[in-house]
């Protein structure tokens, strides 16, 4: 995907705190670098940033492929801090889904391929 797309598909927002231009930019950047870290298909992703007293909480909503929805949620002192608990809740969902997915597919190691033929010729 170019960037101009995953742009597009990775919303930012807040309804009680103003943005500014870096932290959606960062925000960005670190979501889709989640993405390509582990399943690579962002289909779309959100990110809402929100204010609880003198915390701030980070929700991330992240649609991979056909798989199902990855939500990860932080309280933080700042706005970075809250993402980056967020990122690295939805990024340990995700390294369990891509386990899920890996451990699903039969393999066989090459030791045990070679114990199978070694039986087969017995």
């Amino acid at each position: 995907m170019n960037t101009a797309h995953q742009d597009a598909v990775i919303t930012v927002q807040s309804s009680n705190i103003h943005l500014g231009d870096f932290l959606p930019a960062r925000t960005r950047r670190a979501v889709r670098r989640v993405a390509e870290k582990y399943i690579r298909r962002l289909t779309r992703a959100s990110v809402y940033f929100s204010r609880e007293g003198r915390s701030y909480r980070c929700t991330v909503k992240m649609e991979m492929g056909a798989l199902r929805m990855v939500t990860g949620e932080n309280d933080g002192f700042t706005c970075h801090l809250a993402l980056t608990g967020a990122l690295r809740k939805a990024a340990k969902q995700l390294r369990r889904m891509k386990r899920a997915l890996r451990d699903d597919k039969p393999r066989l190691g090459w030791a045990r391929a070679r114990r199978l033929d070694a039986s087969a010729s017995a």
